[in-house]
């Protein structure tokens, strides 16, 4: 038992010397670009249920990066504000118009059927 440990730990110190020393001036690892977020939200429309699931938050090295999270999530909030305030605004106007249309003093009187009166 000993002599297959001391040989596997023989094997594991001679990769990593390989590893390290046998690179020469190339690097065992290259280094990759840090991912950026590809902001998949519409600048020129509104902002549907696809877009949202299309997007794709890049990661960092202990999550996600909190500046990308939280400047699309401040842009979905505007997003919503917006078409919440839409919303509201076109409430209003068929209110207004309903009640408009149930004030008309005309409103439960029968049409005229024609001139033979």
């Amino acid at each position: 038992m000993f002599l297959f440990l001391l040989i596997a730990m023989v094997v594991v110190v001679a990769a990593v010397t390989l590893a390290v020393i046998g690179g020469g001036d190339r690097a065992v690892l290259t280094d990759t670009a840090p991912e950026q977020l590809v902001d998949p939200l519409p600048e020129t429309r509104p902002v549907g249920r696809a877009d949202v699931e299309a997007i794709r938050l890049p990661v960092g090295a202990r999550g996600y990066r909190m500046a990308d999270v939280d400047d699309v999530l401040s842009r979905l909030g505007a997003e919503l504000a917006e078409r919440d305030a839409r919303i509201a605004e076109l409430e209003a106007a068929l209110a207004g118009a309903y009640a408009t249309a149930v004030s008309s003093p005309d409103l439960f009187e029968k049409p005229a059927e024609g001139s033979d009166q």
